[in-house]
């Protein structure tokens, strides 16, 4: 266990003060503007006010078994305070429950309350408290993740943050194409690095460096030279894709914060580690970020003071894993780190793409929101595991919703974006991963990959040609681990 992750486990606790939870779904992906902690439904603590007591009685006393000496007693009590109490029904417990008429002051509650806690045939009197959901996050647009609630094909995710955990103390580390600013995800990132070796790829004036912010991955058609059938690559100009925020968002956003989205281990630590620029990313930058990340030594690089439990690489190629990666992958998860992928989104036999065929890895394909292998995932005896990936064609709300930025060519402002892809499914699959390990802090990469394995469910929808064992299922999975 590594001395960063711990194994408290945060309760919401009963009282007459809770966290309301967002009711409104907005249609505006921009990001929520400074006000938004302010807006009725958020995340702001309201008092709810008493309008009830629960008033127990000791066993020698009439009103612990009469209801007609209970509601007496109501009415002594309450012309003592000046107040208008009734008695209302009894509990299975047996305890009387008291209206308290109109609602009342805190004072004056606490003027009832008083009367009956000093009347020596009460054993106690507490407030009949309003409560709430413990789960369910106040985040904007968490209505719209469908992926993590919805009963047909989202990965119930709420039963397992309902169990205390959400990822605190571990860290997961995004080999991508680093990380543009967001305040959805900036309280949980912490510090990476730029493993693109290539200055023109890197595409922010130089080579490795310490700095994995994301300054973009534009490309004009043809920039990247030709296929192999001398076509150009890419086929047409294109803007930049955000890819490693929004993978870290499902990841990792900040959950409870009255804004956006909500990420599945949103307490647990992200780490961008940049691979992938214009025209994408080099084995040999891949295999470094992997070793670094996992707490090896990379010559030339400080080592990681933040080494990873879990690595998510949304990314591949063409081509069976290479010795080079596998190596790389093996010492990972020798050193204690689950490794996750993505197996390809070329509607192909995933044993054909790297690193999706590499052992020791959990390979993610992706369902659409019907809960069928998604048309465009990859599949075969490769994949172990499917997870949402969405489908954003014909409509964007069946894609995956999270952090991103507007910005073209450029760094603009941050919003919230729907993709879709086996990109996408496999940091559920992180997320779930940091989990588990909040949960056991002991468990291997092997026991990690089995119980998510051994724990999913059938796909409610069609899968040809192998989608691993079904549809993960986070609260099944954190179930098994002995989780409450």
């Amino acid at each position: 266990m590594r001395g960063s992750r711990r194994t408290r486990i945060s309760l919401l606790a009963a009282a007459t003060t809770a966290a309301l939870l967002g009711t409104g779904v907005t249609t505006v992906l921009a990001a929520p503007g400074p006000d938004a902690a302010a807006t009725p439904g958020a995340s702001v603590a309201k008092a709810v006010p008493t309008e009830r007591i629960i008033v127990g009685y000791t066993a020698r006393a009439d009103e612990a078994t009469s209801n007609t000496e209970a509601r007496d007693d109501a009415r002594d009590k309450g012309e003592d305070v000046g107040e208008s109490l009734d008695f209302k029904r009894r509990l299975g417990t047996g305890a009387a429950l008291v209206d308290l008429g109109d609602k009342l002051g805190t004072k004056d509650v606490k003027d009832v309350m008083a009367a009956y806690a000093a009347d020596p045939d009460v054993a106690y009197v507490v407030p009949d408290t309003r409560m709430y959901a413990a789960a369910a996050p106040d985040d904007t647009y968490y209505p719209r993740q469908w992926d993590l609630f919805e009963d047909r094909a989202g990965m119930n995710v709420p039963g397992a943050w309902a169990k205390g955990a959400t990822g605190e103390g571990v860290n997961v580390s995004v080999i991508d194409t680093g990380y543009v600013n967001h305040s959805d995800l900036a309280a949980n990132v912490v510090s990476g690095y730029d493993f693109i070796s290539d200055a023109w790829m890197a595409q922010d004036g130089g080579g490795r460096d310490s700095d994995p912010a994301d300054p973009g991955d534009w490309m004009n058609r043809g920039e990247c030279g030709t296929d192999r059938n001398g076509q150009p690559v890419p086929a047409r100009d294109t803007n930049n894709s955000w890819h490693g925020t929004h993978v870290a968002g499902t990841i990792a956003a900040s959950g409870n914060n009255a804004k956006g989205v909500t990420g599945i281990a949103h307490r647990a630590k992200v780490q961008p580690v940049r691979v992938l620029g214009k025209c994408g990313g080099t084995t040999a930058d891949i295999i470094d970020a992997i070793t670094w990340s996992s707490g090896g030594t990379v010559q030339g690089v400080t080592g990681n003071p933040y080494p990873a439990d879990v690595i998510n690489m949304s990314l591949g190629g063409g081509g069976a894993c290479d010795a080079g990666t596998q190596s790389a992958i093996n010492a990972a998860v020798n050193r204690g780190t689950t490794v996750v992928v993505a197996a390809g989104n070329s509607n192909a036999n995933a044993a054909n793409f790297n690193p999706a065929s590499c052992k020791n890895v959990i390979a993610v394909a992706a369902a659409d929101r019907q809960g069928n292998r998604a048309v465009y995932s990859n599949y075969g005896s490769a994949v172990d595991i499917t997870a949402p990936g969405g489908e954003t064609s014909p409509n964007t709300a069946d894609g995956i919703l999270s952090t991103l930025n507007s910005g073209t060519r450029g760094i603009g402002s941050e919003n919230y974006v729907a993709y879709q892809g086996t990109s996408m499914a496999a940091p559920h699959i992180a997320g779930l991963a940091a989990l588990m390990y909040q949960t056991s802090p002991g468990i291997t990469p092997a026991q990690i990959e089995s119980a998510i394995k051994s724990n999913a469910r059938p796909l409610p929808g069609t899968c040809s040609g192998g989608c691993g064992a079904g549809l993960a299922d986070a609260t099944t999975t954190l179930s098994a681990l002995g989780a409450r």
